[in-house]
């Protein structure tokens, strides 16, 4: 196969095409609006830094304009689409737009909420190698559970870029001590360091949302040392079901008492009066660990 490959790209008018060809109609319900603009996939697949030796992982690949910008540059794209219609209909774009490119495609039609390492190993057949990057234009409705689910499902990813809602890549990238601080960030930044890669027009999308979009970029990093993600989970969760309250008093649920949350806040060096976006992933782990 050449190096050089190209994929012929998909504009408006090619999407409307291909969604007519299915008799699509964009359902709020999947998070569905397609990009249709080149330059916007091109600069995501760069920023994205996929290389030859990259195994992606694309959710919601829709109609495939970003399928068609990843393929020249990974070594294969694993596309998860939930659509049975979509699903069906990307091999056919792909071999129709970038024949020399269609045998680096593996189509996964499932929920990517639920989907499972075995599953897309097994789809991709023996031998393939694990997935390295997930790159993707999430459905807003859940962006943040399939990021999460991904990346605890797949350990073998290195990195990412993900378009999501721009205030949800706000909170994914925060940092503690902001006020967009919260159990999302917490939870992300147990398995990497997140950053905003810069916004998406509403412009490229059809149908236009009404929010607008920007794109996360994130790295793995390991969690900390030791830890137990579960645990540590569930005291994220109980700090900022409360987020208003001290953590002596958030944590009394979790604890069983404010008394013993104190005890175990006072164990993992932290003051129980501080509030729970002051809190790194590592304290949070610290006190799941000091559970009394």
């Amino acid at each position: 196969m050449s190096d050089h490959a190209t994929a012929r790209l998909l504009g408006a008018a090619d999407v409307r095409a291909l969604a007519e060809r299915l008799g699509l109609r964009p359902t709020k319900k999947l998070g569905q609006n397609f990009v249709h603009d080149a330059n916007t996939v091109r600069r995501i697949v760069k920023a994205a830094g996929v290389g030859p030796d990259d195994v992606v992982v694309e959710v919601g690949p829709g109609l495939g304009s970003l399928t068609l910008a990843l393929l020249p540059a990974a070594a294969r794209v694993h596309a998860v689409e939930i659509d049975p219609a979509l699903a069906g209909l990307l091999p056919a774009t792909v071999a129709e737009r970038a024949p020399d490119l269609a045998d680096r495609l593996t189509v996964t039609g499932a929920d990517a909420l639920r989907v499972t390492a075995g599953r897309l190993a097994a789809d991709a057949g023996e031998g393939a190698a694990e997935p390295t990057a997930i790159v993707a234009n999430l459905p807003y409705n859940v962006g943040v559970p399939v990021l999460l689910h991904l990346l605890a499902e797949l350990p073998g990813l290195e990195r990412g870029l993900v378009m999501v809602q721009a205030e949800v890549a706000d909170r994914l990238a925060a940092r503690p001590g902001t006020k967009e601080y919260g159990a999302p960030s917490a939870k992300l930044a147990w398995y990497a360091d997140a950053r905003r890669a810069g916004p998406v027009p509403r412009g490229v999308f059809w149908p236009v949302p009404g929010v607008d979009s920007g794109l996360l970029a994130f790295t793995r990093q390991d969690p900390p040392a030791g830890a137990d993600r579960a645990a540590t989970f569930a005291v994220v969760e109980a700090a900022f079901a409360q987020r208003r309250k001290a953590m002596r008093g958030a944590l009394a649920g979790w604890a069983g008492s404010a008394a013993a949350a104190e005890t175990a806040l006072r164990a993992a060096g932290i003051d129980p009066m501080t509030r729970a976006e002051r809190l790194s992933i590592a304290e949070f782990a610290a006190v799941a660990a000091a559970r009394p």
